[in-house]
């Protein structure tokens, strides 16, 4: 006999026990053995890859999918969990909501308050939901990047603030964008910058959309346990060139960031993209480390009387900014806070980052500013590597004692949850020919999914897509028919005017303004003299 429990207290709608087997195959329509995957593409996929793992598909609105910005995601059913014992022959089913629920009362675990130990191995799976959660939040940053130089919007977010996780698929995570983030051109990192060959260009060659800011909204902080202020950083996902450009320069945290510590030092290509401002640019004429500080500290006052963290995430160089903004929020930001208010816990979930600072920036980041870090990565990536390829924190005690004063000497921070894509049946096994596939975010979710601590066999833990890996990659074997790099825009962009003729698709002008205001309404948004009413207000009035 085989029997099925929901459990009442993570599932309440399904509190039920179902006996038989016949029962439970009438319901689904598929044999107990097979895996069945939602797909996010609205084609439901069988594998027999993994036999003790079975996903029922049951009508529910608390999950959203990837990011895959089609028409088809809101309208899907999501997948619960469930979860089979070998021995006991018994199922558990639990949705990625309840996981939501349940790990409420384990956030501060989970957000790491005790440095996530015990919860790696083997792998926890409310920090396995989390860490996905996040991790589309970062892959929200490429899909809604304008790539295209034949645009004039390229370096641009595709979607209005007030519309960007519902143009993304993404509305029920139940967040919404705050403010977007550009960033100023940077010298020392010119392949991390797009531009339109257009010469009506809505960009100068001198600034990018690199992210946002986004709190959650207060159905969700109710779910979560706490008001969630999180900031996602771009990175960059079609190219690895932006490599060749580190230097292994370090340089004083304190030229612009205060620091009472000298010898605490970053890499001068990340924290000049940081830091750095272009007084020509309309939507750079403040920093990117300017625009952040402002829009947290007005964040944190409007949610003075309500428990609030905040939680930065990025993947690739992304990882890197978003490491560099969580010390500056710490350093500075959060001693700005008055005495008698709770602590404020700042987390970094990075996403395939490389190395930002040296041994002293380490030390200060963990042991003094107590910040959290946990590092997802993928044991074949080369950028987790760099810079410090030869005295980083590997090298042994001894030497680094003495090699951690050179200007090349780096050191990781924080965590590290290292995975290998080699455990994953649906994966291509060489890289050597494309280092782009190790390093891919989707193709690193998809590793998560399966992940569930060392010497387990990789299962898919819930029902995310395996066709996700392919959206920008050509990572999944070729046996599951999902073309190479299948995501575009239908006919790249191109629509047919009232004339017949194929141009460009306009966007509207209060898009413009979603992107950024004129000089001065920008700058006031940024140092937060104008309301978001005000600034919305005066947008809609200019459309």
């Amino acid at each position: 006999m085989l029997a099925i429990s929901v459990s009442s207290t993570v599932l309440p709608a399904f509190s039920t026990i179902i006996n038989t087997k016949n029962t439970l195959q009438s319901i689904i329509h598929v044999p107990v053995p097979f895996l069945v995957q939602n797909s996010h593409l609205g084609v439901s996929n069988f594998y027999t890859k993994t036999p003790t793992r079975l996903n029922v598909l049951l009508k529910t609105s608390d999950y959203s999918s990837s990011s895959t910005n089609l028409a088809e995601t809101e309208k899907e059913r999501s997948i619960p969990q469930v979860e089979q014992d070998e021995e006991e022959h018994e199922i558990t089913i639990q949705s990625p909501a309840a996981e939501s629920q349940l790990a409420k009362y384990f956030w501060h675990e989970i957000h790491g308050q005790n440095d996530w130990v015990d919860l790696l191995n083997p792998m926890d799976r409310r920090l396995r939901s989390e860490l996905m959660r996040y991790g589309e939040m970062a892959q929200a940053c490429y899909d809604a990047f304008d790539y295209n130089p034949f645009s004039k919007y390229c370096g641009t977010c595709r979607y209005m603030r007030s519309e960007f996780f519902d143009s993304l698929g993404m509305s029920q995570l139940g967040y919404d964008v705050s403010r977007y983030l550009f960033a100023a051109s940077n010298i020392n990192l010119p392949n991390f910058f797009r531009n339109s060959a257009s010469p009506c260009k809505v960009l100068s060659k001198h600034a990018n959309w690199i992210g946002y800011v986004a709190v959650s909204n207060d159905e969700t902080s109710r779910r979560i346990g706490r008001r969630d202020i999180t900031i996602a950083w771009r990175g960059t996902v079609t190219q690895l060139e932006w490599i060749e450009d580190i230097k292994d320069f370090l340089v004083p945290i304190s030229s612009k960031i205060p620091c009472p510590d000298p010898t605490v030092k970053v890499q001068t290509g990340f924290f000049d993209l940081y830091t750095e401002k272009e007084e020509d640019s309309k939507y750079c004429r403040l920093s990117a480390r300017e625009q952040i500080l402002s829009k947290v500290r007005r964040l944190l006052d409007k949610y003075a009387d309500e428990e609030v963290s905040i939680t930065i995430k990025g993947h690739s160089l992304g990882a890197a900014l978003a490491i560099l903004s969580a010390y500056d929020i710490v350093e500075t930001s959060l001693k700005e806070l008055a005495a008698d208010r709770p602590v404020v816990p700042v987390c970094v979930f990075s996403f395939a980052g490389p190395r930002v600072g040296n041994v002293m920036f380490r030390e200060r980041l963990e042991s003094t500013l107590g910040l959290k870090v946990l590092r997802v990565v993928n044991v074949h990536d080369m950028v987790p590597k760099v810079p410090g390829f030869f005295f980083n924190e590997r090298s042994p005690p001894m030497m680094m004692k003495y090699a951690k004063w050179l200007p090349w000497s780096y050191s990781h921070v924080g965590v590290e949850l290292e995975l290998d894509h080699i455990n994953s049946p649906f994966l291509k096994q060489a890289v050597h020919d494309d280092p782009i596939r190790a390093h891919n975010l989707e193709g690193l979710l998809h590793l998560l999914d399966g992940y569930h601590g060392k010497n387990h066999k990789f299962e898919l833990a819930s029902g995310r897509d395996i066709a996700l890996v392919n959206k920008a990659s050509d990572f999944l074997e070729d046996e599951y028919l999902v073309p190479a790099n299948w995501r575009q825009d239908e006919n790249k962009g191109m629509v047919r005017n009232k004339d017949g003729h194929w141009v460009q698709l306009e966007r509207r002008v209060y898009d413009l303004y979603c992107h950024g205001a004129p000089d001065d309404d920008h700058v006031m948004h940024c140092l937060d003299l104008a309301s978001d009413d005000q600034y919305h207000g005066d947008a809609a009035a200019a459309a």
